[in-house]
């Protein structure tokens, strides 16, 4: 049941009472509730505005590098990840997590391995405490260039 207060703001107050069904006691509880919200800006948008093939010699052809360049606004990230599916981006085939250092600009260079030729969808997501952000994107790797 309610109860007055004999606060002065008996709105903030709150007095109850609770049957203990085992012992017939009572359980009385005042106080004052009180919370707070914090509103975060987080990661709004990703960006992935350039894709590179990183050209290697001969004995290095085993795997073919990728950089990509990526751009994101809002919050700056402290870590990303980047998935490598089928390009249905239904069945993934990798994932990669590292952490980032950005520091007044969001533009980082992201640097993949593909250990064969063929078609790939990319997810990258960038993250921070309070958010995630995705891009996605197609290429076509062919043994040490993409497209």
């Amino acid at each position: 049941t309610m109860g007055p207060s004999s606060d002065s703001d008996s709105s903030a107050t709150v007095k109850s009472v609770e049957d203990n069904p085992d012992g017939g006691c009572h359980i009385y509880r005042n106080g004052y509730y009180g919370s707070s919200i914090a509103v975060v800006e987080g990661i709004l948008e990703v960006n992935i505005i350039q894709m590179t093939s990183i050209q290697m010699t001969e004995s290095q052809a085993e795997n073919s590098l990728v950089d990509f360049v990526v751009t994101c606004q809002g919050s700056l990230p402290t870590d990303v990840c980047t998935v490598v599916a089928d390009p249905t981006c239904q069945v993934s085939k990798s994932m990669v997590c590292d952490p980032v250092v950005v520091t007044d600009e969001c533009l980082l260079t992201i640097r993949r391995a593909f250990e064969e030729p063929g078609t790939y969808c990319i997810n990258i997501t960038l993250g921070d405490d309070t958010s995630q952000a995705l891009a996605s994107a197609l290429i076509s790797v062919n043994g040490g260039e993409s497209t």
